[in-house]
């Protein structure tokens, strides 16, 4: 039986999502993948707003069984960090309340599951989804080619 899962890299300007199938057999299969975007010139709690609704319509859209969401990692700069953790919190809400089953993962485990290294650089993780998922090239933008790098780490977590 096959599974679908959302992958998705949080961020507020730019949230990556990225979905896959897991085929009978192992074979992983993509699905889509994309950025949910909100403007600048918007209040923080109106944006929250449009990536509740935007993530609300991939998952309806795709029907996934299960969401790998990447952790928030620590920055330099603190106001951005926050703003980034209460982006992340709406799609945490957002997914549970879908009733999905979600698995965490930090950027090392994430390069870790993909390129068998947890320091590797963003290039060669993306290299790496795109020969995984038979694509002809690296997906674009790069929130999306690391919320499909998130989503096949959350493959790995299935029985």
């Amino acid at each position: 039986m096959s599974k679908i899962i959302l992958g998705i890299d949080p961020g507020i300007a730019d949230t990556g999502f990225g979905v896959v199938e897991k085929l009978p057999g192992g074979k992983v299969k993509c699905l889509a993948y994309g950025s949910i975007k909100t403007s600048s010139k918007e209040a923080l709690a109106e944006r929250l707003v449009v990536l509740d609704a935007e993530l609300a319509r991939v998952i309806k859209k795709y029907q996934p069984q299960m969401a790998a969401v990447e952790q928030l990692f620590f920055s330099n700069n603190a106001k951005t960090a926050m703003i980034v953790g209460q982006a992340r919190g709406v799609i945490l809400l957002g997914l549970k309340k879908a009733g999905l089953k979600i698995v965490e993962f930090t950027p090392p485990q994430v390069k870790q599951a993909i390129s068998c290294y947890g320091r590797a650089d963003k290039l060669q993780v993306q290299k790496m989804v795109m020969l995984v998922l038979g694509l002809k090239e690296i997906p674009k933008p790069d929130d999306a080619a690391d919320a499909l790098a998130i989503a096949l780490a959350g493959v790995n977590q299935l029985k």
